[in-house]
C-alpha cells in the first residue's frame, strides 16, 4: 500500500492515478474533513502539465465543463489605473477554482480512501517502513511513504534538511460578493479574467471567480513578520499611497477579513540523494512563488508521474522512485526560475514595463 500524506491537489491525482489502475493508496489529511475550510482563488490549468495529469486520472473531460469561461482573459494596468495590456486569453489554460478541482478529483476517489482529521505530528523509521504519530493520538505504520503535505511538509526532513525561506513579498487578500452590483468600480478593474496592476514594487492582483465573486491580492515587499501585524485598510492605503482612487476605492470596500499570506519558496537547485521507502510531491518538493502559475500543476504532474513509475515498476519501488525523481527534479528547477523571473518582472521599480516586454510578441 502507499501511504500519501497530503491530500491537496498533489496527493489526490496520485492517489486516483493508482487507484484507476488498481493499486491501493491511503490519504492522511489534516484537515478535519473535506469542507473544512476554502480553498483559494483560481488556477490555470497547464496543457502540458496539469490537463495531461487530469487526463491520465480520466477526468478531463469532465474538467472541462468546470471551467470558467474567459478565465484567461488578462488585463494589466499602472498605478494611474491606465489599461497598458489586454487580451481576451485563447483557452489554452483555462481557469477552475481550487476547491472544484479538489472536489472533482476527491470524487474519482472511494470515500475511505482519504483519512481527514490526521495532522501529522511526527514520524519516525521502523524497520519496515515508517511509524506516524498523529495529533489526535493514534499512530500508523508505512511501507512507501509519499508526502504531498506542502510548504511546511513533515515529510520533507526525512530526505532533506532544506527548510522554505521568505521570499520578500506578502500578501493581502480581499475577497468581494455579488461584484457586478455591491463592487463596480473593483469588478471594472479586474474585468473577466485575471488583473495586473504594477507599479512602485507593489502590485495588485485581481481574479475573476464563479458566482459573480473576485478574489484580490494587495502584493508588497515587505519583511517576513509583517504579516504577523493586525492588518488594516489604512495600513494597505498608506502602502497604496499616489496610487488611482480606483484602487483606493478597491482596497476600501471588500467583504469579509483581511487574510494576509507571505511568500516562501524552496531554493531552485532543491533535491535530494535517493532516500529508501519515502519521496516527495508537489510544494514538499518544490515550493515557490505563485510568479509562473505552475504550482498546482507541478503537483499534479507530479502526482501522475509517480503514478506512472509506481504502475511500470509496482515490485520495485525504489527503481519507481528514482525514476519519477530523475523526471521531477529538471522539471522543478526550470519552473523555479521562471517562477523567480516572474516575481522580479512583478516587482522591478520601472513595472509593469518588462511584464509588457514579456507579454508582447516577439516579430
Amino acid at each position: 500500500m502507499i501511504t500519501i500524506v497530503g491530500a491537496g491537489l498533489g496527493g489526490l491525482t496520485l492517489a486516483s492515478v493508482l487507484h484507476r489502475n488498481g493499486i491501493t493508496a491511503v490519504v492522511y489529511d489534516a484537515e478535519l474533513s473535506r469542507a473544512s475550510r476554502a480553498q483559494g482563488g483560481m488556477l490555470d490549468i497547464h496543457e502540458d502539465t496539469g490537463q495531461a495529469a487530469l487526463r491520465a486520472a480520466g477526468l478531463l473531460e469532465v474538467f472541462g465543463k468546470l471551467t470558467l469561461e474567459h478565465g484567461d482573459a488578462m488585463r494589466i494596468l499602472d498605478k494611474t489605473g491606465t489599461l497598458r495590456m489586454a487580451h481576451d486569453g485563447n483557452g489554452l489554460r483555462p481557469e477552475i477554482d481550487r476547491g472544484t478541482l479538489r472536489n472533482l478529483l476527491l470524487s474519482s476517489l472511494p470515500p475511505d480512501i482519504v483519512r481527514w482529521n490526521k495532522r501529522v505530528t511526527g514520524i519516525s523509521r521502523e524497520h519496515r517502513g515508517f511509524k506516524l504519530s498523529f495529533a489526535d493520538g493514534s499512530v500508523a505504520s508505512a511501507e512507501i511513504l509519499v508526502g504531498a503535505d506542502g510548504a511546511w511538509s513533515k515529510v520533507r526532513p526525512l530526505v532533506s534538511d532544506v527548510s522554505p525561506s521568505y521570499s520578500g513579498i506578502s500578501f493581502v487578500e480581499l475577497r468581494y460578493l455579488d461584484v457586478d452590483r455591491k463592487h463596480p468600480t473593483a469588478a471594472a478593474l479586474v474585468g473577466k479574467g485575471l488583473m495586473f496592476a504594477l507599479s512602485d514594487e507593489r502590485g495588485i492582483f485581481g481574479h475573476r471567480e464563479p458566482n459573480n465573486e473576485l478574489c484580490v491580492y494587495a502584493a508588497l515587499k515587505v519583511p517576513a513578520d509583517w504579516s504577523r501585524q493586525a492588518i488594516s485598510r489604512d495600513l494597505l492605503h498608506q502602502h497604496f499611497h499616489g496610487w488611482h482612487a480606483d484602487f483606493h476605492e478597491m482596497l476600501a470596500n471588500s467583504d469579509g477579513d483581511l487574510l494576509p499570506r507571505s511568500v516562501w519558496m524552496l531554493p531552485e537547485e532543491h533535491s535530494w540523494p535517493r532516500t529508501p521507502g519515502v519521496t516527495l510531491i508537489g510544494d514538499a518538493a518544490h515550493l515557490m512563488s505563485p510568479f509562473a502559475g505552475e504550482g498546482a500543476n507541478l503537483a499534479m504532474i507530479d502526482g501522475a508521474d509517480l503514478a506512472r513509475a509506481i504502475i511500470a515498476h509496482p515490485d520495485d519501488i525504489e527503481r519507481a522512485f528514482a525514476a519519477f525523481e530523475a523526471t521531477m527534479f529538471p522539471r522543478a528547477r526550470e519552473a523555479a526560475a521562471q517562477s523567480a523571473a516572474g516575481l522580479e518582472l512583478a516587482f522591478e521599480p520601472n513595472a509593469p514595463l518588462a511584464m509588457l516586454d514579456f507579454f508582447t510578441p516577439k516579430g
